[in-house]
């Protein structure tokens, strides 16, 4: 049949032309060839795209393994680097510690150093002695007493208790000395001193000769005195002993009577005298004490704060060789992750430019496969169509007698194939016949063993049941004959519960009437009982208040006036009249001139009768008197000359604040002036190119910048106008979102120009723009481009096409995200 056609379609192509079948062997043979030449570039392609992949691949390899001897050098960096940060935060901690400590010392300098300068002007004497002491052209004059003697910390009012006026004293050398001292005395008219003449005859140690009870000392141990004055000290203090408390003394004078005993409260007691008392003021010798405590704690001070800032020069040394160890690991790291930096972008590259080579290899390759699908077909179909022309160039008498043949052969193999599919039909028709009985009996003999076990399987539950139910049945006898017996004695107990009830139903309400009743009864006794303890209690809190105020009073006494309160009663009671004297005094004495009554020798009456309300009176009083007093301050020198230091001080900062503040106004007052000054230029600049953008942006439309306050640039604001073409709208709530936005990147746009950047970075600003606002902005884009850099990120297109370079994060197929580049320009900058 395919031998008929042809040789029938030869016969149509004869009739039909053999100038247009020679035509279509030549299109076809052309188009054959341009496929060869097709094929020939795509393997030139394939074999350069793989050269450079291969390429790319061996510098990638050698770029990683690059990065890994770099990410080794990095990790010791970052050791390095920490080791730095440590050590510098170790140093400025110990900088900070010692600044603290220095801030300390010269706190403590300052307050001890007040502390020593009032003490020194307490001790500057203002009687006598002071002006012996501040004579120069006095010979043998040793100085004060208490300067030249040195007391055991915690003993100084034992000591000055035992030295008496000679704590307070001036020390002299000899007799002449101290005569001359009391004639310049006298002479100069400077008032009275006690002197201590230094070569005094040395009695013999008495108190130091006894056996001492415990706890008690000799004072010449307790003392250290000067040579000059060392035989006087013996002799003031030679039988004077130190004990506790007066219990003591009284003890010791009375086993010793020719000795002296002085308690550590400053309490004397000798067998012909005693002296003591609470101090109204620090002796000369507490004072000399406490000076020199406070001098070796300032010099301590001074020498701490010396060490302090030894110390802290070396600390801020430490930690400028520290801060110089960080900045330099710091900069190495940087630097080394710039370089990882550089390396990981050229990986990137590199990796791009593998990844498209590989990619244009695939495609060269299915491009090469497809070329040569089509030039198999187009070379078959040329021999076809080149066989069909040779066939129509024959001879048409051959022709017509090889259709003959051929339709001959074709009607032979036509009968043959017939008979040939109806053998073939019927012996499938069998085969299938008989594969569908065998399906059919194994499938019947399958679910036949299927019921049969399945029924199996229901007689064993079935029985398995059964033998349950019979099993339930019995138990379920048992427990009916059970319930039975049960509920026979349930209603049994009921009954016997119902009688037992009702019993104690009429017994209980026979005791709650007795209840009731006792309860009544305990109520008022109750009641009766709460009455009577009220008042007791309320007459044993009187009874105890009055007795608690009288132990108050009591103890009042005591303390306040040292007396006991019988005496205090018989000597001050209200039986007792009260002594008058001042105004009181001149009170009485004119009442009895104007009533003609008077005493015997015409003198007021020295007392009067008690009177509570008058008394009270005069004690509220005398109370007020005595509080506008005040209490004695021994220290108000010392307190005074550190306020005053501290006024100083203060009054020094205050200046230096107001000093800076009127400096800080005046860089305040520049700082505006230029600010103003910037913001003028810039705001005219801006606005000058806002409207040539704008104008551009928008063609026929109009917009300007306005200031809200044209007269204070400091605080103003700026409103944008804008009416694109066709509008009357001024404000941008009233335009579309397009219109904003191109507003605004106007407005972006006119700041740039006005004041010009390196770069620039902008984030999707043209997202809401149509084709032709996007292709105008493109323009500045461009205008843009010719002096500064940009950095947009887009989505359009067309912004996309304007760029010199593309950057992209895309995922790789192990997972780890990269940067991908793509150079749009042979001649674009990085």
């Amino acid at each position: 049949e395919k031998r008929l056609a042809d040789l029938l379609r030869a016969v149509a192509d004869r009739r039909e032309g053999l100038a247009r079948l020679a035509g279509q062997v030549a299109a076809r043979r052309s188009r054959v060839e341009a496929a060869e030449a097709e094929i020939g570039r795509l393997r030139e392609a394939v074999t350069e795209a793989e050269r450079r992949g291969h390429e790319a691949t061996v510098e990638f390899a050698a770029l990683e393994s690059r990065v890994a001897g770099a990410e080794e050098g990095e990790e010791g960096l970052d050791a390095e680097h920490e080791a730095a940060v440590e050590a510098l935060e170790a140093a400025e901690a110990e900088l900070a510690r010692l600044k603290e400590d220095e801030q300390t010392a010269e706190k403590d300098r300052a307050t001890w150093s007040a502390r020593v300068e009032a003490l020194e002007m307490s001790l500057v004497r203002k009687d006598g002695a002071g002006a012996l002491l501040a004579t120069d052209d006095l010979p043998g004059l040793l100085g004060s007493v208490a300067a030249l003697v040195s007391v055991r910390a915690g003993y100084e009012d034992a000591l000055t208790a035992a030295l008496g006026a000679a704590a307070d004293a001036v020390a002299v050398e000899s007799l002449e000395a101290a005569v001359d001292a009391l004639r310049r005395l006298r002479t100069d008219d400077a008032g009275r001193a006690a002197l201590v003449v230094g070569s005094a005859v040395t009695p013999g140690d008495a108190a130091r000769g006894r056996s001492l009870p415990p706890g008690a000392q000799a004072a010449l141990d307790l003392v250290q005195v000067a040579s000059p004055l060392a035989d006087a000290a013996r002799a003031l203090l030679a039988d004077v002993v130190v004990v506790e408390d007066l219990a003591h003394a009284r003890a010791l004078v009375t086993e010793h009577p020719d000795l002296t005993a002085v308690t550590r409260g400053g309490d004397l007691l000798s067998s012909t005298r005693a002296s003591g008392g609470s101090a109204s003021a620090p002796s000369a010798l507490e004072l000399q004490a406490a000076l020199d405590d406070a001098r070796d704690r300032l010099a301590e001070a001074v020498a701490r704060g010396e060490r302090t800032r030894f110390a802290l020069t070396t600390a801020r040394a430490a930690a400028g060789e520290a801060r110089e160890r960080h900045d330099a690991t710091l900069e190495r790291l940087h630097e080394s992750d710039a370089a990882l930096a550089a390396v990981a972008e050229q990986l990137g590259h590199l990796g791009s430019v593998a990844r498209a080579a590989r990619a244009e290899v695939e495609r060269a390759e299915r491009a090469l496969a497809a070329a040569g699908e089509r030039l198999a077909a187009d070379q078959a179909e040329l021999s076809g169509l080149v066989e069909r022309l040779e066939r129509a160039e024959q001879d048409p008498q051959e022709s017509d007698d090889r259709i003959e043949e051929a339709a001959a052969e074709r009607e032979r193999t036509a009968g043959e194939a017939s008979a040939a599919r109806a053998r073939e039909t019927e012996a499938r028709l069998t085969l299938r016949t008989s594969e569908e009985r065998a399906r059919a009996l194994a499938g019947r003999a399958q679910s036949l063993e299927r019921a049969a076990a399945v029924e199996r399987q229901a007689r064993e539950r079935a029985a398995q049941r059964a033998r349950e139910r019979a099993v339930q049945a019995r138990r379920a006898e048992a427990v009916r004959a059970g319930a039975d017996h049960a509920l026979a004695l349930l209603e049994e107990s009921l009954r016997r519960a119902t009688q037992e009830r009702q019993a104690v139903e009429a017994a209980q309400g026979e005791r709650e009437v007795q209840v009731r009743a006792v309860r009544a009864e305990v109520d008022r006794w109750a009641a009766e009982l709460a009455e009577l303890t009220d008042v007791a209690h309320r007459d044993e809190v009187a009874r105890a208040q009055q007795r608690l105020r009288v132990e108050q009073l009591q103890d009042r006494a005591v303390q306040d006036l040292g007396l006991d309160p019988q005496v205090l009663l018989e000597e001050f009671g209200p039986h007792v009249p009260v002594p008058v004297w001042g105004e009181r005094a001149d009170a009485l004495r004119a009442a009895q001139e104007a009533g003609g009554d008077g005493t015997a020798d015409g003198g007021p009456p020295s007392t009067v009768p008690f009177a509570r309300a008058e008394q009270e009176k005069r004690l509220r009083a005398a109370e007020r008197a005595l509080s506008l007093l005040g209490r004695v301050n021994p220290l108000a020198l010392e307190e005074f000359a550190a306020l005053e230091e501290r006024h100083t001080f203060l009054s020094t900062q205050l200046a230096d604040l107001k000093k800076s503040r009127t400096d800080l106004l005046q860089i305040v007052k520049e700082i505006d002036e230029r600010v103003e000054q910037v913001f003028a230029e810039a705001y005219r600049d801006t606005a000058v190119q806002f409207e040539r953008v704008f104008a551009r942006l928008f063609p026929g439309g109009e917009g300007r910048l306005v200031l809200t306050e044209p007269g204070d640039m400091l605080t103003t604001g700026i409103e944008v106008e804008a009416r694109p073409a066709g509008k009357k709208v001024k404000r941008l709530s009233l335009l579309s979102g397009g219109e904003r936005s191109l507003t605004a990147v106007a407005l972006l746009v006119a700041i740039f120009k006005a004041r010009p950047s390196p770069f620039y970075v902008m984030d999707e600003v043209e997202a809401a723009l149509d084709d032709a606002n996007l292709g105008r902005l493109l323009d500045i884009f461009t205008e843009l481009q010719q002096d500064s850099q940009l950095i947009v990120v887009t989505h359009q297109k067309r912004t996309m096409e304007i760029a010199d370079a593309l950057y992209g994060v895309t995922m790789r197929g192990d997972g780890v995200t990269t940067v991908v580049s793509q150079r749009l320009r042979e001649d674009a900058r990085p």
